[in-house]
């Protein structure tokens, strides 16, 4: 008898890690709201209830977005009332990971740290960073291209978003290497996603010293820069935001956007490499390139999906969710669903409603690092083009085409590959 993939244990079953699809697949045939067995989550894999409830914060709390189940709320919420829920919340937020961080944060403290990030990435400073990133672009190519072959996570995404961030924010050159080889060795990461991992509160800590530095310094003595701009910033009612709170931005900016492009990257490359026939048509015609990122968006969401715990009972699709639940909105799951997008396992580079995908979220919560992300793996994928002749997978590392070895992050909470080798020609004349 065949397994019934709906019971599988999501949150710590390996076997869903390389290949999570079939089981979304079965969970949103079974319903697209579902409660899974093993922690008493309810799934959400449907796409428009999974924008039912990105689009109802006042139902549906962000403050376990990034953890969900574990370590879970620090006290039972079974059979309480919606004031209850609402009044423990607010009691134990603090006690809960991340709790500092903009992901997690509900209204109105939520609306004003929104406020604060959004007057960091203006469309000005977009464009003055995107600028930028063609050179930073450049000069990580020189080395990672000229052997012909290369580990492309480590080699170039990860170097090269980690310098995109560093600009936006204005990191002053002088501090750059040592701030960034810190973040290259990933000691930002705490386990994320990770059921069997405690969770540090503030796995970002080291950062907040150094950024707290800053803004304490450029209060102190104004300059002409980036760090002013953020250090002078203030909340739309004119009040002048804490040091602590702008650090808090400036980090989430800093450890979760770099995060989220690296993924998109790796599966763009990964694309590129295993497609010859898409390859074909970006270096034909790149303007095909912005729907090409919208469609790896929607096949492989860097972030799996983003949990909500409810203050009140809600009906999403047919299904009355109680009040103390933990919902995951499985945003992988949403962007394959048949009722929205045709073949939707297939790729389709000229999809026409790719954009539709839930990547980024949605409602409040949508991810304001969005536009960044986008520049930055068009810039990257223009000059991997511009630079070569020709990209291939190293099949003496993932295996030939149809039978691929493809290691991804062990979490339940991204989606990305760990490591892509790749071999390329170099192009002559660039």
């Amino acid at each position: 008898m065949a397994e019934d993939l709906t019971t599988v244990d999501f949150f710590r079953d390996g076997r869903l890690t390389d290949d999570p699809y079939p089981f979304y697949e079965a969970l949103r045939n079974k319903c697209p709201v579902t409660r899974e067995q093993h922690y008493g989550v309810t799934m959400v894999t449907g796409w428009q209830e999974a924008v039912d409830v990105y689009n109802d914060a006042e139902t549906f709390s962000s403050c376990i977005s990034v953890t969900g189940p574990f370590p879970g709320f620090p006290v039972p919420l079974e059979g309480r009332s919606e004031q209850e829920i609402t009044e423990l919340i607010a009691k134990h937020r603090d006690d809960l990971p991340f709790s500092d961080q903009l992901p997690t944060l509900d209204p109105p403290t939520h609306t004003n740290h929104r406020a604060l990030l959004m007057r960091l990435i203006t469309p000005k400073r977009l464009k003055e960073n995107e600028d930028a990133m063609w050179q930073l672009a450049d000069d990580i190519l020189d080395d990672f291209l000229a052997p012909g072959h290369g580990e492309f996570i480590h080699g170039f995404a990860g170097p090269f978003t980690l310098r995109v961030i560093a600009d936006l924010l204005g990191v002053p050159e002088e501090d750059r290497p040592e701030l960034l080889e810190r973040l290259a060795r990933g000691t930002h990461g705490s386990g994320l996603g990770n059921a069997d991992k405690t969770l540090a509160k503030t796995p970002l800590e080291y950062l907040y010293e150094v950024f707290a530095d800053y803004v304490e310094d450029r209060r102190r003595e104004p300059r002409d820069d980036v760090l002013t701009g953020l250090a002078t910033a203030t909340f739309p009612d004119g009040t002048v935001p804490e040091v602590g709170d702008v650090v808090r931005v400036a980090t989430n900016v800093f450890s979760a956007g770099q995060e989220t492009t690296v993924r998109l990257l790796g599966t763009a490359l990964k694309m590129i490499g295993d497609r010859p026939d898409i390859q074909r048509r970006l270096r034909e015609d790149r303007s095909l390139l912005p729907n090409f990122i919208e469609e790896c968006l929607r096949i492989e969401s860097p972030v799996k999906g983003d949990f909500r715990l409810a203050r009140a009972a809600k009906t999403i699709g047919d299904q009355t969710i109680e009040p103390g639940s933990t919902v995951m909105v499985i945003n992988g799951a949403a962007n394959r669903d048949p009722r929205r997008f045709e073949n939707p396992d297939t790729f389709d580079p000229e999809r026409k409603n790719a954009r539709q995908h839930l990547a980024f979220g949605r409602g409040i919560h949508s991810c304001p690092g969005a536009p960044l992300a986008r520049a930055e793996t068009r810039v990257a994928l223009e000059r991997l083009l511009d630079r070569t002749t020709d990209i291939r997978i190293s099949e003496a590392h993932h295996g030939p085409p149809g039978n691929r070895r493809y290691q991804y992050i062990p979490t339940y909470i991204l989606r990305g590959l760990t490591e892509l080798h790749l071999e390329f020609d170099v192009a002559k004349e660039a």
